[in-house]
């Protein structure tokens, strides 16, 4: 057997020996420790809880080692089990405002328990099912006028900040108080926040000009531009937007004083770092190809610096 193919199977059966365990264990502490059945449970009766979560989580998740079917099988029952309790605590921790710490726990379960579902179904993680629809790669049509990008990148930020950096940051606040997850924080954490959303977005809003104004396009993988940017912030880091993105993402939760808003902005940073940025880059190297190469190996790609050399080829997009 091809060992390096068969190491995403491994990994995904070595998740879910470990999640039997976890789970396991976390049972053994809930009938023995009272304050975590309540932080995790609420009011909700152990046994009887425990009658379906042990067969359907902790069992399966140990069969899931199995070889074969037997063990895709199990691992998909394990995961399907995982996705309804995590739905419906969440829905009873918002109704009586308990066991919020259920939610969290059950929610991390589930996406590595989805994550290494793929491995073992598909010998890999599909992230390429999230470049559809606006974060799908294509160039923005060349003979559109500058204003026409200005005003599509325009938009662009209006729409995604509004919705990554306003709304869905107001809804995790929300649930977290209402599960009783917020904890307190210093006056000053909130300056703090102010003074690095500031900063990040004066980031982005640079190099969302840039990609606007020297790519002939714009920041959406949608309408990319057709010339690689090495221009503004670009010049100093690779991926200044995402920087940006998630710096932003930080402070909003910091304003809000919200720890669960700053892991949200954390966790989009491994999507975007591990699901979204290697389609990126390869999509820059086949439409680029030695300039990118080049410009990939002079600049680096999260922490801010000097080029190493300057390279004198026009150069297109980034």
């Amino acid at each position: 057997m091809d060992t390096t193919a068969s190491r995403p199977i491994a990994l995904g059966r070595l998740y879910f020996a470990a999640q039997a365990l976890a789970g396991a264990a976390w049972w053994v502490f809930v009938f023995a420790a009272p304050f975590v059945r309540t932080a995790t449970l609420g009011d909700l009766d152990p046994a009887l809880v425990a009658m379906l979560d042990v067969p359907l989580f902790v069992v399966a998740s140990a069969l899931a080692v199995l070889p074969g079917r037997a063990g895709r099988i199990a691992a998909l029952v394990a995961t399907a089990w995982t996705l309804l309790v995590t739905s419906a605590l969440a829905v009873y921790a918002t109704v009586t405002g308990l066991a919020g710490w259920g939610v969290v726990a059950m929610f991390a379960a589930t996406t590595c328990s989805v994550l290494a579902l793929f491995l073992l179904w598909l010998g890999r993680v599909p992230t390429n099912w999230l470049l559809v629809g606006p974060f799908a790669f294509r160039r923005a049509r060349p003979r559109r006028t500058p204003i026409a990008h200005v005003v599509a990148t325009t938009a662009q930020i209006v729409v995604f900040w509004g919705l990554f950096l306003v709304v869905f940051p107001l809804v995790i606040w929300v649930l977290e108080k209402r599960w009783g997850l917020a904890a307190p924080v210093p006056a000053w954490v909130t300056l703090v926040g102010a003074a690095v959303v500031l900063a990040a977005s004066a980031l982005g809003l640079a190099s969302a000009a840039a990609i606007t104004v020297k790519g002939d396009g714009t920041p959406l993988p949608s309408a990319m531009p057709n010339r690689l940017v090495i221009a503004g912030p670009y010049r100093w880091v690779r991926n200044p937007m995402a920087l940006a993105g998630i710096a932003q993402g930080v402070g909003v939760g910091l304003i809000l004083q919200s720890w669960l808003v700053v892991v949200y902005a954390l966790a989009g940073s491994l999507v975007w770092n591990y699901a979204i940025r290697p389609h990126e880059e390869a999509d820059l190297e086949a439409s680029f190809g030695d300039d990118y190469r080049r410009y990939r190996d002079e600049v680096r790609c999260w922490i801010p610096g000097r080029r190493r050399h300057t390279a004198k080829a026009p150069l297109a997009r980034m």
